[in-house]
């Protein structure tokens, strides 16, 4: 009976240690972009601009559209009537026509030849200023977080689903290990009766 009562008795202790770290984190891979993003961005400043280039997945041999939002570094205000001049330094043939279709806003078309990252220098003249920036970081090819993140959200549900048999489990081994103390500790009524009986036949004087 003791052992048996030790061997519940760890078992137990599994459980519980089953559910405390059912839902921990062990160095899962962050994504660079958050989840629910549509859209990939990279950015780049300087004494005279500051240009943000914001684009949905894009795959190589494809057209491409892309948006460059281009403002004032000091005050932040959209610069309009800018002309931009984009090449890309990994292939000097590469050809992009920038229209501008709000203030600060400009499309930018053209297409990507294969699947890998790239970058753009861009020459921009705005009234008395001008600058060469640098817009690196563009993956063409890269997907969204979206699959990453259901792997994760299926994951989640078998450790939830882990942790609801480890509570099941405690519980139930719980339940037979407080019945097995009980019957340990109870009375036995028999025996009793039969010691009581040998006792009182002891007291009796024979007749």
């Amino acid at each position: 009976m003791k052992q048996l009562l030790i061997l519940l008795l760890g078992l137990l202790v599994l459980s519980v240690g089953a559910y405390a770290h059912g839902g921990e984190d062990h160095g899962a891979p962050k994504a660079s972009t958050p989840a629910g993003a549509t859209s990939f961005s990279v950015a780049a400043l300087s004494e005279q601009f500051e240009v943000l280039l914001r684009y949905e997945p894009l795959e190589g041999g494809k057209p491409a559209d892309l948006r460059l939002f281009l403002s004032d570094y000091a005050t932040n205000t959209p610069i309009k009537g800018a002309k931009l001049t984009l090449t890309n330094p990994e292939d000097a043939n590469l050809k992009w026509a920038v229209t501008e279709k709000e203030p600060g806003i400009y499309l930018v078309e053209g297409q990507f030849p294969a699947n890998k990252a790239y970058s753009f220098a861009a020459n921009i003249v705005a009234g008395d200023k001008a600058d060469l920036m640098l817009l690196e970081g563009i993956k063409v090819g890269e997907k969204l977080p979206v699959a990453a993140e259901v792997a994760h959200a299926d994951g989640s549900l078998f450790s939830s689903w882990k942790t609801i048999l480890a509570l099941v489990g405690a519980f139930v081994l719980g339940i037979v290990l407080t019945a097995l103390l009980m019957r340990r500790r109870r009375p036995e009524p028999a025996m009793q009766t039969s010691e009581q009986a040998l006792t009182a036949s002891r007291r009796t004087p024979f007749p």
